[in-house]
Parts: structure tokens; C-alpha cells; sequence
């Protein structure tokens, strides 16, 4: 492990020089590279944590080692053991320089008043900045599969830096919205045999981006229908035998660049001018592609089955990502037996249900945590 000054020039270079996680042994969830930093709700804002931006180990979707950037806050209050919750955050972009631990430094991170509100709860908090974004590659947006293990193997990061505090993790949760909800859905989906060592009470999701062919058909001719550039961006990244290329016309190919680097609220607002139709960007569909459709249904959610209760809320008049999404996902789960709470938020719009969540996601863990302390260590074993 490397540990880094944390100057302006430094914060650069922390991103690059990656190291090679391909030799050696190391194993998922190891620190390679840390800094402390400052943590901001808000420009001038400064949390009341100790922050660290880590660099770790985690997997891919064909299981080979990558490198991924994070961010770790710990209560400065802490001390003894404390509960450990695995942050997924929402979508941020797939630029490289749009990673949640760069943007909480700059109190420009939107996720940034939900962490804040559970540091306020003694809870440590470990965010994912997801692979693609702060490092290397194309970010695999709604890649579950591949982002609820970086979201597994920054709790594991984050345990390893409490070790060197001499604070234990007493109780680990898993949180997250929207693309959070997806990552969120996929680390518990994965818990069981990609992280057994974390022993999950509860997982709240909300907003969870399910099944992508769904998704397909309810995003387009709306402002949000470059949300289905990102997934085909992240679909072509995870799968070799896809080529997106080969399916965009003239239109598409000048659209990419900009999908790949502007914000995604500065996409949304011009999404509103652009023509919403995803035909009017591809020569070739793949939401309607027999092979881009199998592997669509590969990385959906719901045939899996979390071992940990789960919370899953949504807003009722979501147009971003539809109510029915949550549907196909209760559905499948109950199917096989997990044990879940449903949070249907009335009148709930996809931004307006955020905060809404939040307060119903992290009292749902808080109740788990003390739950668990109540459980006698021998049914907690087992």
C-alpha cells in the first residue's frame, strides 16, 4: 500500500500510474494507493469525518483484477467498533474526472448530503467510485455485476483502514439509489459467494435500474434516452462480442463524445432540445438485437437471490426509471424466497424520491444494525 501526499498536484496523480494488479496474489479489496482528503457537502461545507481517496483491487465481470478508486469517511467521533455501510452512488457520468471521491473534495458531489447523513448516525462509509470512473476504461454503467463488486471490495477496503484506526466494523449495510440501487441489488445478489467475510444486515435500494431491455422500451422518446447510450456504452465495455459502433449512424457517432464527457444533468437539460427517439441515433438497434438482449438479460436483476433483508422503495410516478422496474425485481426475488420490505413512495417523481428513501433506506439499516446487536453471536455465525 502507497500512501500519498495530498496536494493539488498529488490529487492528479493519485488517478494515474496505475498499479499492476495483474501480478502477484493480492486478493479483492486490498488498498494499493491512499490519501487522506477533505470531504465537502458543499463548496466551503467541510464533514465531520476523517476522509480518505483509496485506490483498491476488485473484479470484473470475467473475473480479472482491476484497479478502482473510492472514497473512505469515518466518523471522527469513532472509536471501539463501528457499523460499516458500502455506499453506491447514483449516476455521475461516464467521464473519468465525474468520480464521487474527486467531487466531494470540490463539495460538488450531489450524493454528498446522504453520506452526511450517515456519518451523522456513527455509521463509517465506504463509496465506490465504480470502475471507469476516476481510473481507466469505459465505466460499466448499470453493469451490476461488475459494479456491486467494486461496491463489495471498497467495504473491505474501508474495514482494512479502520483495522489501522484500531476500530472494528461492528455491523455491515449496503445502501444506494438509482445506478446505486442497481450496484446496491447486485452486491447482495453477490454477497453470499463473491464476499462471504462481509456479513450483510440489511441492503436498501431504491430505484433500482433492473431489467435494461424494460428499460429500453420505457426511456426511449424521453429527455432520458441518452441514460440508454450509457448502458449500451457500458454493454459494448463489459462484452467483447458487442460492438456499438457498428450499430450508431452520423448522428450517433457526433453525440457520443458529448455523452461520454458532459454531466449527466447538462445531458438531461439538452436531451429536452435533441430528438428523443434512440433510432434517430443508430443504424442498427441493439434493444432490439437477440444478442444484445441476452446479454442485457445476463446483467439484469432478480435471479439471484440476497441472502440479507432487503429494503427496495420507489417512487410511484417515476419517469426516469419506471415504478415497474421495482416490480420485476420484488417479483423475481419473492419468487426465490428473500426476504424483502417494499417502500412505495406516493406522488414520487425519480428525483423528488430521493431524500424520501434516504430517510426510509437508512432507518431500515439502523433497525437491521440493532437487530443484529440483539441476535446471539451464534445465530449471527451461522
Amino acid at each position: 500500500m502507497t500512501m500519498m501526499s495530498t496536494g493539488r498536484g498529488r490529487r492528479t496523480q493519485f488517478y494515474r500510474d496505475l498499479p499492476d494488479v495483474t501480478v502477484g496474489r493480492a486478493e479483492s479489496g486490498e488498498v494499493l494507493r491512499v490519501s487522506t482528503m477533505t470531504a465537502r457537502i458543499a463548496p466551503g461545507i467541510t464533514m465531520r469525518a476523517d476522509a480518505y481517496r483509496v485506490l483498491y483491487r476488485s473484479t470484473d465481470l470475467a473475473g480479472n483484477p482491476i484497479t478502482v478508486s473510492g472514497a473512505i469517511l469515518i466518523p471522527r467521533q469513532s472509536s471501539g467498533s463501528v457499523p460499516l455501510v458500502g455506499f453506491a452512488p447514483g449516476t455521475q457520468g461516464m467521464s473519468r474526472s465525474a468520480s464521487v471521491s474527486r467531487l466531494l473534495e470540490q463539495g460538488l458531489e450531489y450524493e454528498g448530503v446522504f453520506i452526511s447523513l450517515a456519518l451523522a448516525r456513527g455509521w463509517a462509509v465506504a463509496v465506490t467510485d465504480y470502475p471507469g470512473l476516476g481510473t481507466q476504461g469505459t465505466h460499466p454503467y448499470v453493469i451490476g455485476s461488475t459494479n456491486g463488486r467494486a461496491l463489495l471490495d471498497v467495504m473491505r477496503a474501508a474495514r482494512f483502514l479502520l483495522g489501522t484506526r484500531s476500530t472494528q466494523v461492528s455491523r455491515y449495510g449496503i445502501y444506494g439509489y438509482s445506478e446505486g440501487g442497481n450496484a446496491a441489488a447486485w452486491a447482495a445478489q453477490l454477497n453470499a459467494a463473491y464476499a462471504p467475510d462481509l456479513p450483510l444486515a440489511g441492503v436498501a435500494v431504491g430505484a433500482p435500474p433492473a431489467d435494461l431491455a424494460e428499460m429500453g422500451r420505457s426511456l426511449d422518446r424521453t429527455a432520458g434516452v441518452f441514460l440508454l447510450m450509457y448502458s449500451a456504452l457500458g454493454l459494448a465495455a463489459s462484452f467483447d462480442d458487442l460492438d456499438l459502433e457498428r450499430c450508431l449512424n452520423t448522428a450517433g457517432k457526433a453525440m457520443m463524445p458529448f455523452v461520454r464527457r458532459l454531466h449527466p444533468l447538462l445531458l438531461a437539460a439538452a436531451g429536452f432540445m435533441l430528438p428523443k427517439s434512440r433510432t434517430f441515433y443508430l443504424s442498427t438497434d441493439p434493444f432490439e438485437d437477440p444478442a444484445w438482449i441476452e446479454r442485457m438479460r445476463e446483467v439484469s436483476l432478480g435471479y439471484l437471490p440476497p441472502t440479507a433483508p432487503v429494503l427496495v422503495g420507489h417512487g410511484e410516478r417515476d419517469r426516469v426509471v419506471a415504478y415497474r422496474q421495482t416490480e420485476l425485481l420484488t417479483q423475481r426475488w419473492r419468487e426465490l424466497g428473500v426476504e424483502i420490505s417494499a417502500h412505495r413512495i406516493p406522488f414520487g417523481g425519480h428525483f423528488t424520491s430521493a431524500p424520501r428513501f434516504a430517510r426510509a433506506g437508512f432507518a431500515f439499516l439502523a433497525d437491521r444494525f440493532a437487530e443484529a446487536d440483539r441476535k446471539p453471536s451464534s445465530e449471527l455465525a451461522s
